[in-house]
C-alpha cells in the first residue's frame, strides 16, 4: 500500500495515477488519500510500516514539515527543501526524498526533446516550494542564468543567496524586462490557477522562441498560456510534471518504473 497525504487531499489525482498503474502492471496493491492535518502528521508518517504502506507522498502542507520526522533525506530533497515521497525500508525507518524536479524536466523533455536548460537566460517567477523544486532542477540541467522574480522580493533574494549562480534575483517592478532575451519563461505561483487572478505579467519583450511553462494544471491552459500560444511561443501545462513526479515514486514502493502513457494522461485530463 501506499498513498498521498496532505490537508486537504480529496482532490489529489495521485490516486488515479497510481491505480492505473497498478491495474496496468497487475500488481498487488491499492493507492490511497489520507486527510493528516499539520499537527497529526508525525504520528500518520510513524504508524506507516505498522500498518503495511511501502510509503507515501506528501502535499500541502507536509512537504517541509516531514524533514523533522523522517528518518534519513536524501542530498537532492535536501537542496530542494522539501520532501514529497516517503518510503519505508526494511527495518522500518523512513527515507525522504524529491521526485518534483525530476518531473518538472522530464515533463519538459516530454513534450519538446530538444530543450536545453543553456540554451539562453530563463526567468522564473515565484519563489515558493515549487519554485525552489524548479530552481534546483534547471540549474542542475545546466542552466547558465537564472531570473527570479517575486512578489515579495525578500523571499528572492533569500532564494538567490541560499542557491548561489545561476539564480539571480530581481525586482518585481522587473519582472516584465526581465522577460529580454529569455529563452524560457517559468510561471510557479498560483496565478492563472482556476478560482485566481491571471499572472500579471506582460509578454511583450520575450522571445518568439521562447518556451513557456507553467505548473498549474487546472486549467490546462492558463491566461498565461494562452496569450503565449497566440503569440506563436510555445506552451506545457503543468500535467506532465504532476505524472512524471509519480514514477520513481511508484518504482520505489511497488518495483516497477511505469510510463506516462497518452491513455493515461487522457484517464487523468478526463478528471479536470
Amino acid at each position: 500500500m501506499a498513498g498521498v497525504m496532505g490537508w486537504p487531499v480529496m482532490h489529489s489525482r495521485s490516486p488515479r495515477i497510481h491505480n492505473y498503474w497498478l491495474a496496468k502492471h497487475d500488481l498487488a496493491g491499492t493507492y490511497v488519500p489520507l486527510a493528516i492535518k499539520a499537527d497529526e502528521l508525525r504520528a500518520a508518517l510513524r504508524a506507516l510500516p505498522s500498518l503495511g504502506f511501502s510509503g507515501c507522498n506528501l502535499t500541502i502542507p507536509h512537504k517541509e514539515a516531514a524533514f523533522e520526522i523522517v528518518d534519513r533525506v536524501d542530498p537532492l530533497a535536501r537542496r530542494i527543501g522539501a520532501i514529497n515521497c516517503v518510503v519505508v525500508a526494511p527495518d522500518g525507518s523512513l527515507d525522504g526524498r524529491n521526485y518534483d524536479g525530476f518531473g518538472y524536466i522530464q515533463s519538459i523533455l516530454e513534450a519538446w526533446p530538444a530543450w536545453r536548460a543553456d540554451a539562453g537566460p530563463i526567468a522564473v517567477i515565484g519563489a515558493g516550494g515549487a519554485a525552489r523544486a524548479v530552481l534546483v532542477s534547471l540549474a542542475d540541467q545546466g542552466a547558465q542564468e537564472i531570473r527570479l522574480v517575486n512578489r515579495t522580493p525578500a523571499r528572492a533574494l533569500s532564494l538567490a543567496q541560499e542557491f548561489g549562480p545561476p539564480v539571480k534575483a530581481l525586482a518585481w517592478d522587473d519582472r516584465h524586462a526581465a522577460l529580454e532575451g529569455a529563452a524560457m519563461l517559468v510561471n510557479t505561483t498560483s496565478q492563472g490557477m482556476a478560482g485566481q487572478p491571471a499572472l500579471d505579467l506582460t509578454l511583450d519583450k520575450l522571445p518568439g522562441s521562447a518556451l513557456v511553462s507553467d505548473l498549474i494544471y487546472i486549467p490546462q491552459e492558463t491566461p498565461l498560456l494562452s496569450a503565449a500560444r497566440l503569440r506563436g511561443n510555445r506552451t506545457i501545462n503543468g500535467l506532465g510534471m504532476l505524472l512524471h513526479q509519480a514514477r520513481p515514486a511508484f518504482h520505489a514502493w511497488f518495483g516497477v518504473m511505469p510510463e506516462v502513457t497518452a491513455e493515461l494522461r487522457a484517464v487523468i485530463e478526463a478528471t479536470i
